[in-house]
């Protein structure tokens, strides 16, 4: 294939252009917040197993104190009957029972009242570790939603990068021809440069220096003709730089 220099000129702009998408591309693959996100989601959710039990802990905590609490309510009921009956009783068998069955209320009255207290400080116990507990996740939280904006303005700015980059090769394609860059995109597709400057007898490209009978025929092929690197199959564009001509 034949092609004016200063047209092959055009492919190593194409392929500047080509390597800054790439390097976009993989900017928005490796974007620092991603890994951080990553990371505090897995805290977050490992976090969500700590809140569960902890909320279980103070929930079970509270149903002994609602129980207690009801306990309470009907010993207070019974003494209240108790001592409402043994007011209005003159019968010695009568009041040597009430008095029994109030001495046995107050008692049991007395016990449910310290096990109240303790479960009363089970509870705030609780309370506090899981507000504690709420307050890392809030703050997990808050570092999430700093994240996705950090990562939305990363990429909104990679985003333009590319429509820029995008535009200017938008331009340097209507100016190369057809088969030119036709055969540019298909060895670019397959190894990554599709063009690359031919300088010093090395390969751009691959970085692989010819020597010998190779370097004979680039030295003696036409300007117009172009060459592909015999190790990389990239499009070797000859330039003054090259240092092939006097």
């Amino acid at each position: 294939m034949k092609s004016s220099l200063a047209e092959q000129k055009k492919l190593l702009e194409l392929q500047t252009i080509d390597s800054g998408l790439a390097r976009v591309a993989h900017r928005e693959r490796s974007l620092p917040e991603l890994a951080e996100h990553s990371k505090v989601t897995a805290e977050r959710t490992a976090l969500s197993g700590r809140l569960a039990a902890e909320l279980g802990v103070l929930e079970d905590a509270k149903t002994e104190l609602g129980r207690l609490e009801s306990d309470a309510t009907v010993v207070d009921a019974r003494i209240a009957r108790d001592s409402d009956r043994l007011t209005h009783t003159s019968s010695v068998k009568d009041v040597t029972a009430l008095e029994s069955e109030l001495e046995s209320l107050n008692r049991r009255k007395n016990n449910l009242e310290d096990m109240e207290l303790v479960v009363m400080e089970r509870v705030e116990q609780a309370e506090a570790q899981l507000a504690a507990t709420r307050a890392i996740d809030d703050g997990l939280q808050a570092q999430l939603t700093d994240i996705a904006a950090r990562k939305t303005a990363a990429l909104d700015e990679l985003s333009q990068e590319r429509a820029t980059l995008s535009a200017e090769r938008g331009l340097l394609e209507d100016s190369v021809t057809a088969d030119l860059l036709a055969l540019y995109e298909k060895l670019r597709t397959r190894g990554g440069t599709g063009a690359a400057l031919f300088r010093a007898g090395t390969c751009g490209a691959c970085t692989i220096t010819l020597t010998g009978n190779e370097l004979q025929k680039i030295r003696a092929a036409e300007i117009d003709e172009v060459l592909q690197c015999p190790e990389c199959s990239a499009i070797m564009v000859r330039t003054e730089e090259s240092g092939l001509w006097s």
